[in-house]
């Protein structure tokens, strides 16, 4: 069974304790219909782990909490409402069908591939950017480098024989 959740969806917890808190979602995991969350405020559960060889350490380990898939609303990036999904299938440019998932509320696309293409080639330009100045900072390094400095000039005595 697919879900309308997908990974690095911002999602709305609406029951359970953390009742009313917004999170990421960190995994999906479509047998037990649960997302794995992250966000501010959350409560973490903690793990008793057993050391499996002699080298690691066993102990108390904190994670991120799983929620049932039912506990939670997708936040819409465009209204930043919690909404219900409806799905659309249309055809791009190349002729293909592709499905995206809509807010019920505002018409808006959910799904975040445009936004990473945004945010990939955001990254791109920074990484350029610095590489530039990175250039920039050797070649005046080189400059001043190549200028001649001020030197004490060496005196010379003639010693003269006779």
């Amino acid at each position: 069974m697919s879900m309308n959740v997908k990974k690095g969806d911002a999602v709305k917890i609406i029951a359970g304790s953390d009742k009313g808190k917004t999170a990421q979602v960190l995994a999906v995991n479509v047998k037990s219909n649960r997302v794995v969350l992250k966000g501010d405020g959350l409560k973490t559960v903690k793990c008793f782990v057993k050391p499996r060889n002699a080298q690691e350490k066993g102990g108390i380990i904190e994670r991120e909490p799983s929620v049932n898939v039912s506990n939670v609303m997708i936040l819409c990036p465009s209204c930043n409402a919690a909404t219900r999904v409806a799905h659309s299938i249309s055809v791009d440019e190349n002729g293909k069908s592709v499905k995206s998932r809509i807010c019920k509320k505002c018409g808006a696309s959910l799904d975040v591939k445009a936004a990473k293409a945004a945010k990939t080639a955001k990254k791109a330009s920074k990484k350029a950017t610095t590489a530039k100045e990175s250039t920039e900072d050797t070649a005046v390094a080189k400059k001043e480098a190549k200028k001649p400095t001020a030197t004490k000039a060496k005196k010379t005595t003639k010693v003269e024989e006779n």
